[in-house]
């Protein structure tokens, strides 16, 4: 679920001063993607084995500031990444990411969303090959791919072409399974990839000045964070190569597709911002379609809609249009307490959640609420909020879950653990309900979110869609090796 963005500056643009600061922006918009860990590689576009880099852990705005962003100032061309990571642990400082290696052809640095399902398979043919790796994050093991198919092919190269590795991309690309989308730097451009199930968003976009001439190119995980003066040009496909050089934007290579797809439907479900556009619509919509259907399989009698602050939103206010019952917030969130979700481990998460959440007490005192929430994983989050609620004065708290149960744990890079910690896998609905406190628990189909998913789709994108629901029926899109 990590945030990746990388950005150029066009040619004839006046002034690199501003680049820096752009990915900056970038990352922070990314920052529901990931909270542990921060980093930023920079290159001044001419020295192939220099690059400014600056990795912390933390938030963005806790890692960079003012005196240590002047490092990039003559940099033309930079990657960043913020790391949610999938491990119970925080990370060494050594697997923040972009992570950066030295090749045959200069310094590259990649900056990854996604997790490799054949990572350890990989990783000792990488090691019997005699390749050296510092970390076990599949991210380092992805940029020594890189390096190999480089070394193998630079002595027929020109000067000219150092930066240009899409050919090894290629070649790397037809080596690995899912997941990842990457964002790669050479010392001169930038390639934005997409796996050929196009399991992770990725989109580029073109900022403009005040008179209409691009000033630089951009890629991100997601589109919210493209400056306000951007525009998105296109999603990258599944299994395409894009580049971002100086002189522009333009897709190097088209590997075929897997059939079928498998975007994570949980980007929308959870994950992206309400503003991001994905796969042709905004992602708002969706989620308020989720909530319409929602509403559509679901009869039931009471005074208030509510919700979950803040990602399940949307759904409430499309289950309130439906139904006809009014929408009324009855939770507070401070916005100072991060998602608790991605945090790395459940001692955190619970902390974080007890933090979270005020109730407005008026609002709920004597009634039936309709609390609708985006997901339920572990069951930390609801089971607090409903004895809160209950606490307050409501007399019924009805909760209505804006996609199935999570019921399969995702080796694809999302942290939904081992079935032993999800509480779907392991209790009924009825024993759901009892475990939160709630009058009553349902959930919104299989069915239900595809219908509501695909409703956009069909009216705007130009390419063929599919999604992963493995984490909600179990049928995984590629062949998982442990």
């Amino acid at each position: 679920m990590c945030g990746i963005f990388g950005v150029i500056q066009a040619a004839g643009a006046a002034s690199t001063s501003t680049l820096a600061i752009s990915a900056i922006n970038g990352l922070t918009a990314l920052q529901h993607r990931g909270t542990e860990s921060t980093g930023l590689v920079g290159s001044d576009g001419v020295d192939r084995n220099h690059v400014e880099i600056l990795k912390g852990h933390g938030l963005v705005r806790d890692v960079f500031n003012d005196g240590n962003v002047a490092k990039f100032q003559n940099s033309k061309v930079l990657i960043g990444h913020n790391r949610y990571s999938t491990a119970g642990k925080k990370a060494a400082i050594n697997c923040v990411q972009p992570f950066v290696v030295y090749t045959a052809v200069g310094i590259v640095a990649i900056a990854h969303n996604g997790e490799l399902v054949d990572a350890k398979k990989k990783r000792e043919e990488a090691l019997h090959h005699g390749v050296g790796l510092s970390t076990d994050v599949d991210s380092e093991l992805i940029a020594q791919m890189i390096a190999k198919a480089i070394a193998l092919n630079h002595k027929c190269r020109r000067d000219d072409e150092l930066g240009d590795i899409s050919k090894e991309l290629a070649v790397t690309m037809s080596a690995i399974n899912m997941s990842y989308s990457l964002i790669v730097l050479t010392f001169d451009r930038i390639y934005a990839i997409r796996d050929p199930f196009g399991n992770r968003p990725l989109c580029v976009g073109t900022v403009y000045d005040s008179t209409g001439v691009a000033t630089s190119y951009c890629a991100s995980s997601e589109s919210c964070a493209l400056p306000s003066n951007a525009k998105l040009d296109f999603e990258v496909r599944p299994g395409e190569i894009v580049e971002l050089s100086r002189d522009g934007i333009r897709s190097v290579c088209q590997m075929k597709p897997q059939s079928p797809l498998a975007m994570c439907i949980f980007e929308y479900v959870y994950f992206a911002r309400n503003d991001s556009v994905i796969e042709g619509q905004q992602v708002q919509t969706v989620r308020e379609e989720c909530g319409r259907t929602m509403a559509e399989e679901d009869v039931i009698e009471a005074d208030l809609v509510a919700n979950v602050p803040d990602s399940s939103m949307s759904a409430a206010i499309g289950y309130a249009s439906q139904s006809g019952i009014p929408y009324e917030p009855c939770l507070h969130r401070n916005s100072y307490v991060g998602r608790s979700f991605i945090q790395p481990n459940d001692e955190m998460r619970q902390s974080s959640i007890n933090q979270k959440f005020g109730v407005l007490q008026k609002k709920v005192e004597g009634k039936r609420i309709i609390l609708v929430d985006d997901s339920i994983v572990r069951g930390n989050t609801m089971r607090i909020i409903v004895r809160m609620l209950k606490e307050a004065g409501a007399a019924q708290v009805h909760l209505r879950i804006a996609s199935p149960p999570v019921r399969f744990p995702c080796f694809m890079g999302i942290n939904i653990p081992t079935r032993g910690e999800l509480l779907a896998a392991n209790k009924s609905i009825e024993e759901i309900r009892e475990f939160v406190g709630a009058d009553s628990v349902k959930y919104l189909s299989v069915d239900g979110l595809q219908k509501a998913v695909q409703k956009g789709i069909e009216r705007n994108t130009t390419f063929d869609v599919g999604h992963c629901t493995a984490c909600l029926t179990g049928d995984y899109p590629t062949q998982l090796e442990f």
